[in-house]
Formats: structure tokens, sequence, C-alpha cells
């Protein structure tokens, strides 16, 4: 996933990425993930629109391995994705990936198979309430079968490591 267009205020990438139980929470670039945050409004209309700069930005920062921090931007963006839509189902889905791949950082395995696991079950939940498209919804342009996939491929393995983390941007590209 590209990098917010240049319409929207210049979001850089974190000083570094956090880790927890190796760094202080104090330690988290939280001046920069606040500019990323401050761009989400208190609540999204009927969906939330892909190119918003927050979501773009929360998934790149998954795709660049700063995953605490892109699942920190990704919760707000949730929060503010109407109840009960289909956009608040496939975000959960993302901070649940990018926890899982943070998890990977972090040598725990099974902690992180389990986050993708909840992940799937999150897409599948999505696939039983597909509907019609509104065209530039969030839902509506992710690769959510390749996800999926990928998701099953990840819960079929005996053991994951550090490389069987997740980008975004790489589903459904050969």
């Amino acid at each position: 996933m590209s990098a917010p267009q240049s319409s929207s205020p210049a979001l850089q990438l974190p000083q570094w990425a956090y880790i927890p139980g190796e760094m202080e929470e104090d330690d988290a670039d939280h001046d920069t993930l606040w500019k990323a945050k401050s761009l989400v409004p208190s609540r999204f209309r009927d969906y939330v629109p892909a190119r918003h700069p927050a979501l773009r930005y929360g998934m790149t920062l998954n795709d660049r391995g700063y995953f605490w921090e892109s699942q920190e931007v990704l919760e707000a963006v949730w929060a503010a994705a109407p109840q009960g839509g289909r956009e608040r189902i496939l975000l959960r889905a993302c901070i649940l990936v990018a926890n899982g791949n943070l998890r990977l950082r972090m040598q725990k395995p099974n902690a992180a198979a389990r986050l993708f696991g909840e992940a799937s079950a999150e897409l599948n939940t999505l696939s039983a309430r597909m509907a019609a498209s509104s065209g530039d919804g969030f839902v509506d342009g992710f690769p959510i079968a390749e996800l999926a996939a990928l998701l099953q491929a990840k819960s079929v393995k005996p053991e994951l490591s550090k490389a069987d983390w997740i980008a975004f941007s790489a589903i459904g590209k050969t």
C-alpha cells in the first residue's frame, strides 16, 4: 500500500519501531502517531474510505515493520468506523494481523498463530456479510479472499517464524 497522497498532511514514519517488553511504553513515538490519529474523524458516516490518509498510513506502517504503531493507528480508524459495518470487521482483522506480526517479532509464534486464527475468523464473518459495494470503501477494494488464503496457509504450518509476517501490500501479488 502506498503512502498517503500529497494532498494530505505529510505523515512521516516513526523514528523507531516500538517493541513491548524490550522498550518502555514512553519510548514509543507517540508524537508521530498522534499526527495520523488526529486525521481520523470522530465517526465515519457510512463506511471508511479506502483512501483515507490515516487508514493508508496504518497499513503502510505494518508493511514497513512498524507493527505496534500500525495497530495503534488502525485501532483509531476502527473506533470511528460505523458500528456493525463491514469495514469495522475488516479493520479488526487487519489489527489482529499487525498484532500477530508484532508477536512474531517478539518471538512468540504461538501467540502469533492464535492472532492470525482470530483474523481468519473475522474474515469468515465478513465473507458471510458481504453486501453491495459502495465503491470506494475500504472493504470494496481490499483483497479479502487473498488474505484469508494466506492466513489459512499460515495456520497449517507447524510453527511460525519471524519470516512469516504478513505485509498487506504483498497480498494478491505474485
